[in-house]
């Protein structure tokens, strides 16, 4: 059983990160709100990503796994406007989700989760952790996604830097010590990553949010930040690119 009320914008802020790397996904609901963990299809990033029942204007559930086809609540949250409160709720019966925008409801099928795993998340301790709001990366992905397919993330003790080179051009971001949130970095790190997973990671994150950088030498990049005014959180995963691929 599954019975729930929230504002448009917390749906759309978890369609957004979550539809950066998959397509399909499996929710797990319980008494205390929504889990969700999935690998993209080439086993290249990785999202952890939990909503407390705190984020809901109502919330009412039982332990169940919903699979949901993401573009279908896209269309959904295309008929929403500033300000509207969604309710959903869960037709065991027909197997069905119901969603009700304003005066428009719309009954969508559920999507089978017997395929999709429960990807368990690697515990891992990282040497640099950066602090930046997130308009800073767009700004820096913005300026890169242009140069080449991939972007190195460096840091040291002095700050952090994004960079980006091609065959002719190449173009970096650098902020200094000063311009961070927070900086927590004893040597010097660099790693090389896919720009394509990285831009639509960093550009499905809320403008104004503040974003933890977890960072190491050729090790996968960990990306931490709140969703829904702190009531939920999202973790990414990226796995290096090996050099000269």
């Amino acid at each position: 059983m599954f019975q729930a009320k929230l504002k448009a914008e917390t749906l759309k802020g978890v369609v957004d990160v979550v539809s950066t790397l998959i397509d399909e996904a499996k929710f797990k609901i319980g008494e205390g709100g929504i889990v969700l963990k999935a690998v993209d299809p080439a086993h290249v990033a990785m999202i952890d990503l939990s909503l407390n029942k705190d984020a809901f204007e109502q919330f009412s559930a039982s332990e169940i796994d919903l699979g949901l086809d993401l573009d279908k609540l896209k269309e959904v949250l295309r008929l929403s406007r500033s300000g509207d409160l969604i309710e959903m709720r869960q037709d065991e019966e027909r197997g069905r989700l119901i969603i009700m925008v304003g005066n428009i409801t719309r009954r969508m099928n559920l999507v089978s989760t017997e395929g999709m795993s429960d990807p368990k998340v690697p515990n891992l301790t990282l040497p640099a952790r950066i602090t930046v709001t997130v308009d800073e990366l767009q700004r820096g992905i913005k300026a890169a996604e242009s140069i080449s397919d991939h972007v190195a993330l460096m840091a040291n003790t002095d700050g952090f830097e994004m960079v980006s080179e091609g065959d002719t051009d190449s173009v970096s971001l650098k902020l200094p010590k000063a311009l961070l949130v927070d900086l927590q970095c004893s040597e010097s790190i660099r790693s090389l990553f896919p720009m394509d997973y990285f831009s639509n990671m960093i550009k499905a994150i809320p403008s104004g949010t503040n974003v933890n950088i977890n960072l190491g030498n050729d090790l996968p990049v960990k990306l931490e930040f709140d969703i829904a005014s702190g009531k939920g959180q999202v973790k990414y995963l990226l796995a290096p690119r090996i050099e000269n691929d």
